[in-house]
Order: structure tokens, then sequence, then C-alpha cells
């Protein structure tokens, strides 16, 4: 069962932090300092579980009336779970909660197909973060 918990605990923000180290840092090899920034210390962390081991992370900043879902990571072995999913609609679950119009975030472009499932619209023009080819990508929640 994949059980989504808003981060609460120190313990559940370190094992966030290390799924996401795993994923960005020793998976796809962004740099240690790119990953964890200045923005940790004012976002919304979410946790994912399956069968009660940590598994997925992400986290949801706030710009304006807007949110930013950033740094969604599912663990290899975890993937295809459906995890991603409860992650991305727990998030913008909360951002509704906060009154917000709409979710931002700057996918990878292998993952655009899996937001773009999920209700996501692709804007701009592809451009570079830490290496990879990333897109921007807007979904209005409607209230």
């Amino acid at each position: 069962m994949i059980e989504v918990v808003i981060v609460t605990t120190e313990q559940e923000l370190a094992d966030a932090y290390a799924i996401r180290m795993k994923v960005f840092v020793a998976e796809q090899g962004v740099p240690p300092e790119l990953e964890l920034d200045e923005l940790d210390a004012v976002a919304d962390h979410f946790l994912a579980r399956l069968d009660g081991q940590p598994m997925g992370a992400g986290r949801l900043l706030v710009r304006e009336n807007i949110g930013l879902l950033g740094r969604l990571a599912v663990l290899a072995e975890s993937r295809g779970t459906g995890s991603g999913v409860a992650l991305v609609r727990a998030i913008e679950e909360r951002a509704r909660e906060r009154g917000l119009a709409a979710i931002e975030l700057h996918s990878q472009t292998h993952a655009q197909g899996f937001y773009e499932r999920l209700g996501y619209e692709t804007y701009g023009e592809i451009g570079d973060d830490a290496g990879i080819p990333h897109i921007w990508m807007r979904k209005d929640l409607g209230r």
C-alpha cells in the first residue's frame, strides 16, 4: 500500500533527502550542492512509503499564487508502483488547500509524458538544468 505524508519529523525529512540524493546525485549525476538548496527550508516536503518503506519524495514551494512542484523522486526499485502519481496528487491537494491557482514544474524531458498524463501542459523552450534537459509545465488547479 502506498502512503504519502507531509513531512513533519526529522526522520521523515532525512528519508526524503536520502531519496533525492540517491536518485538525483547517485543515479543522475547532479552535483550534491545543487540538489539540497536554500528553498528546502521554506518548502512543504512529501514522503511516499510503500508498505511502510520510504521510496519517494517531492516538495511544494509557493510563489505568489502558484505552486512549484519540485524534486519529485522515486527510487528505481519502486518505479511503476503508482507512487509518483500518488506524490503528485498529494502535492496538488496541498496546493489546493493553500488556495493556489496552478502548479508549475520544471520537468526532465524524459518525464514529460508522465506529467502530461496527469494533466500538465508544456510551455517555453527546452533548457538545461544541472546538465539534464528540462521543460516547464503547468496545470491549472481549478477550484
